[in-house]
């Protein structure tokens, strides 16, 4: 396999299905998560959580893709979708105002699509520890 090959298949960080994890994560990369997450998650890049996944914290990311259970709030720079059977316990606050939601999708809580600087001091509010890799995005 060519080089430039194995970066792009490196580059995704993946929460295997069987997996438990508790804590922090914070990532440059694309991720995926199917197994169970607890804490909190920073991601510049797209997050998909799968139908077997579920997640109690809340997540901060550019774009994610939501298929599992999410109770926490969710706060996205870019393009959220909602998945149909996807189930979301807390707020969503989106920047780019790009949502798109399924049929069968499940929202309990507020969707609020702020503009660019009301969505930054809500990250801020937020996230008073953001990691520095994390600001502005």
């Amino acid at each position: 396999m060519p080089k430039s090959e194995q970066l792009v298949v490196n580059t995704i960080t993946r929460i295997s299905n069987s997996t438990v994890m508790k804590g922090e994560i914070i990532s440059s990369s694309d991720m995926r998560i199917d197994g169970r997450f607890e804490g909190r998650l920073f991601c510049n890049g797209k997050v998909v959580v799968g139908e077997t996944a579920s997640i109690e914290g809340d997540i901060f990311c550019s774009h994610l893709d939501l298929w599992g259970k999410v109770k926490g709030n969710l706060y996205v720079s870019g393009v959220l979708l909602m998945k149909k059977d996807c189930d979301i316990s807390g707020d969503i606050f989106l920047s780019m105002k790009q949502l798109q939601v399924e049929l069968g999708a499940s929202i309990s809580g507020n969707c609020l699509m702020l503009g660019k600087e009301e969505y930054d001091r809500k990250l801020k509010t937020a996230f008073p520890d953001m990691p520095v890799e994390m600001e502005g995005k």
